[in-house]
């Protein structure tokens, strides 16, 4: 097994021949440690840390970031100049109901994520490959932009589709683009995959990313069987300037941007895991140059897992899992191993309803939902179906 462009990337950005573990965990505390003398000199938010570490170890004794600081605390959490700033991201993601946050980003922010996205892309896109990306197109620094800057940097073509497209439109585009690869969300490519199936249609792609939401095991064991071939997601955020961690060709976890992200696995306690364990996963982001966090809890569950088989020198993380989230993808990997669902939402009253699209019957989901009590809608799989969320598959509650 060859060695991940990632770490290839890495070698190029920082200048080095050969990335070593030594090598990687001195940058990393040389770079916290520039990141710490900033913060005191800055007299911001993260003013009343240390400003200076002896070991990565020490990291842990430092208090988190959460979600609320961010939303709140924005103004003293921004480093570097206001004129600097190239990018803003603000609102709060589909699906979730915590507070809203802005993020900010340089220009040199956004080139090392776009440098980190060729890097990934470049397992599974050639020259000469189109590439449909079905992401949100929000502006040229917005992801479906930087996307399709490292899928043309890497000498393809990207195809813009966006998102919230019908099934229809984009089977079109499909048709139309003819692309090798696709990069987006799970349960929508899933979803275009089963409708062209069942109206007779080929796959045309034969590989794909899948990033955005959450990637379900039984949603991504349904695609690749379709595909015939394996998948790669990714994991990112706006967080970590929405690049954070990529499949190599081992399809065994995912590889972190470790020059970066500093990662760390806590219990819900707040104790740090050792590699293996399950936990929430904590991200000390060491080289953004306009809103860098400490020890910041994403909300994510996942696990640090062991060195790779494909010799890669960066950690991996695994499968992800959103916290308040992880019900709607235990569902979705239950449901979508019916072969004739197309879509799906939920809600929660007094009881669970589900609305499905496609050729489901009640019985086949409680076959699949043993002891669930539900309630269930059915609708046909028209091509002019948009999709049951345009962003984060949740579970609504009322």
């Amino acid at each position: 097994m060859r060695r991940t462009a990632l770490d290839s990337w890495i070698c190029g950005l920082e200048g080095v021949e050969v990335l070593t573990r030594d090598y990687l965990e001195k940058l990393q505390l040389s770079r916290l440690n520039e990141l710490l003398r900033r913060e005191k000199a800055r007299g911001g938010f993260y003013s009343g840390l240390p400003e200076q570490l002896g070991s990565l170890n020490a990291l842990a004794a430092l208090p988190f970031t959460t979600a609320a600081d961010l939303a709140d605390n924005v103004a003293g959490m921004l480093l570097g100049s206001a004129a600097e700033v190239r990018r803003i991201i603000s609102g709060a993601t589909s699906g979730t109901t915590g507070p809203a946050k802005r993020v900010f980003f340089t220009a040199r922010d956004l080139e090392h994520t776009v440098g980190f996205f060729a890097a990934g892309i470049s397992e599974l896109v050639q020259p000469g490959d189109a590439v449909l990306v079905a992401m949100p197109f929000s502006g040229p620094d917005g992801l479906g932009e930087l996307i399709c800057r490292a899928v043309e940097r890497l000498g393809g073509r990207g195809i813009r589709a966006g998102v919230g497209k019908s099934l229809g439109e984009y089977s079109a585009l499909l048709d139309a683009g003819r692309p090798d690869a696709y990069i987006g969300m799970s349960v929508p490519l899933l979803s275009l995959l089963r409708w062209r199936a069942q109206n007779g249609l080929p796959p045309v792609i034969a590989r794909a990313l899948v990033s955005g939401d959450a990637c379900p095991e039984g949603v991504c064991a349904a695609i690749e069987r379709l595909l015939g071939t394996r998948l790669f997601p990714h994991y990112g955020s706006r967080e970590m300037c929405l690049g954070g961690a990529v499949t190599c060709p081992a399809h065994e976890g995912m590889h972190l941007r470790e020059n970066h992200i500093i990662p760390e696995i806590i219990d819900e306690n707040g104790c740090v895991l050792p590699e293996g364990e399950w936990g929430e996963l904590v991200i000390t982001t060491i080289d953004m140059q306009a809103l860098p966090l400490i020890r910041y809890r994403t909300g994510d569950r996942t696990r640090i897992l062991p060195a790779c088989e494909c010799g890669g020198v960066t950690r991996r993380i695994d499968r992800v899992h959103r916290l308040d989230g992880e019900a709607a993808e235990q569902l979705d990997s239950a449901l979508f191993a019916l072969p004739g669902l197309i879509d799906c939402s939920y809600e929660l009253q007094d009881r669970l309803h589900i609305h499905a699209v496609g050729r489901v019957t009640r019985e086949e989901i409680a076959g699949v939902l043993p002891g669930r009590e539900f309630e269930l809608s059915v609708e046909e799989a028209r091509e002019g179906h948009r999709g049951c969320y345009t962003g984060k598959r949740y579970i609504a509650r009322r």
